[in-house]
């Protein structure tokens, strides 16, 4: 488990975080697909199968969704992962039922604020992978950390 409560103080670059898993099942995949993204290679697996995907996969969107889960979790930042943008998102290939996923971080810059000292941009690159290793999910988030508060 990673240490608790992180601040800016606590950052560098280079720095690395793995989060745990989450199983993605047929029945997660569906359940998401019928309320957020209803395309028939989300929603029906035999049709699916004549599809560019071949077969039954994820919305991108909700493998971003169990991916952001996976990031807040990991990277426990001590005043919650906080967004500032995103600059990459980008799903080189399909998640899949069975598909165990867990995100990779590394933080790649840190841009202290001008004009507001106690806080500063972390620019991270976070890979979603299956239990195979394949990047399932490229993402390049922007995330604000701060500074410890004086004693």
């Amino acid at each position: 488990m990673p240490e608790k409560n992180l601040y800016l103080d606590d950052l560098y670059v280079g720095q690395t975080f793995v989060s745990g898993e989450h199983l993605l099942d047929e029945a997660q995949i569906i359940a998401y697909a019928r309320q957020f993204d209803p395309q028939v290679f989300h929603l029906d697996p035999e049709a699916a199968k004549h599809t560019f995907f071949q077969g039954l996969a994820a919305s991108g969107w909700h493998t971003a969704s169990v991916s952001m889960r996976l990031v807040t979790e990991s990277i426990p930042l001590a005043d919650g992962v906080i967004g500032g943008g995103m600059e990459e998102l980008a799903w080189p290939q399909p998640t899949r039922p069975g598909d165990r996923l867990h995100v990779e971080s590394e933080i790649v810059e840190i841009i202290p604020s001008q004009s507001k000292p106690n806080r500063a941009m972390l620019r991270v690159l976070c890979q979603t992978k299956n239990q195979r290793g394949e990047v399932l999910q490229r993402f390049r988030p922007k995330m604000l950390a701060f500074k410890r508060p004086a004693a």
